[in-house]
């Protein structure tokens, strides 16, 4: 279990060393160092983070998890409140003074991934009937439903897939799942369709040729600059589409940025390392002591691998746009604690297992019949 933590270590370094020097490349013409020094701030306090959740036995935040859900929902009521929440491009997704500011969507991540440990370590049994599935079901809809209203479709449709992945993981049978499941996606598609802004970004996906002088302008460039990059891409640097035509080049769409000056062997390299992470964090889950333990260590895995897979595809026109940073690299001081944290709780789960195997090697030694003992069926 160490050789696993220690490539994931060195996967997020890598993925948190890539993410500083792209951003300074698609910055640097516009605001110089502005973003890279705000970054590094972010990226220090998130590394001291990490470092104190993997420290701290993730056992112990079953007893706060309830704290975290009810803090999580009032800073997500404070951010819909007119006057408190930050408003930018028809949206209010932020709290904060001045320039300092935080996204509470991104603290629902991990309060859905908490809150459906916690039920299937408490109450796993009855998560496999339809009354054992109605409590975390509304508390997670609850999360869901206040992000949705900020309006934020994407991370909503996010932390729904991953509330329900996770319950299917606990034990959720797929008769009570599926049905739901699909009501919710009608729903949300009778939405979208109602809604102009985001039918336009569905139709510009639909026909993106017809659409990239308008609405599917971004995306349009996008696909551009991962064209010009070719195999080695143009060199650090070098890069032309972060001149004002890719917009939210340094957040959302700087996987287009790193495409255009690394080239596919660059763009494959991030994918490779988002691949290992995820390898990593199944078998760290796998290998945890208990539910609880499963369950967090299965969730964080899902979580950074669905949001990073969702983000290259929108860059790469697989799906139509929406605004997820990618994991690691993409600016953004919430997303980049958010993600760490759970890479330190990812941590936790995995000095805790080898303790584990060495105290059963030892149970072995003392009785080399316990295995059949153990797997004996009980009369």
């Amino acid at each position: 279990m160490r050789g696993v933590a220690l490539t994931l270590m060195f996967c997020v370094a890598a993925l948190l060393a890539l993410g500083l020097v792209m951003l300074y490349s698609s910055s640097m013409s516009q605001a110089g160092p502005h973003f890279l020094l705000r970054q590094c701030c972010w990226c220090a306090a998130g590394l001291v983070l990490c470092g104190t959740l993997a420290a701290v036995d993730y056992l112990h935040w079953r007893q706060w998890v309830w704290w975290l859900y009810g803090l999580t929902l009032v800073l997500l009521v404070l951010v819909l409140v007119p006057g408190l929440g930050i408003r930018v491009n028809g949206a209010r997704r932020w709290l904060g003074v001045g320039d300092v500011r935080i996204q509470p969507s991104e603290l629902a991540k991990l309060g859905v991934i908490l809150l459906v440990a916690w039920f299937a370590d408490r109450h796993g049994r009855s998560l496999t009937t339809l009354r054992g599935l109605v409590r975390p079901t509304s508390c997670a809809a609850l999360l869901v439903g206040l992000v949705f209203l900020e309006p934020d479709v994407g991370t909503a449709l996010l932390l729904g897939g991953l509330a329900v992945a996770l319950m299917v993981v606990a034990g959720a049978p797929l008769r009570w799942i599926v049905p739901g499941a699909f009501c919710a996606a009608a729903a949300i598609g009778w939405f979208v369709w109602q809604d102009p802004v985001r039918a336009r970004r569905v139709l510009a996906w639909w026909d993106l040729e017809e659409t990239k002088l308008e609405s599917g302008f971004q995306t349009y460039q996008a696909m551009l600059a991962l064209g010009s990059g070719g195999w080695t891409g143009l060199g650090l640097g070098n890069g032309r589409q972060k001149l004002g035509f890719v917009p939210e080049h340094h957040t959302d769409f700087i996987f287009a940025i790193i495409g255009e000056e690394l080239g596919l062997v660059g763009s494959l390299a991030v994918v490779a390392g988002f691949v290992t992470v995820v390898f990593c964090g199944l078998r760290i889950a796998l290998r945890a002591r208990e539910t609880f333990g499963m369950i967090l260590a299965m969730g964080v895995t899902l979580w950074l691998g669905m949001q990073a897979a969702v983000n290259m595809a929108v860059v790469t026109s697989l799906l139509p746009n929406k605004g997820l940073p990618l994991p690691f690299i993409s600016y953004g001081g919430s997303s980049l604690l958010a993600a760490l944290a759970g890479v330190g709780l990812l941590l936790s789960v995995a000095r805790r297992a080898p303790a584990v195997a060495a105290s059963r090697r030892k149970a072995v030694r003392r009785n080399p019949f316990l295995l059949e003992e153990e797997s004996a069926p009980s009369p």
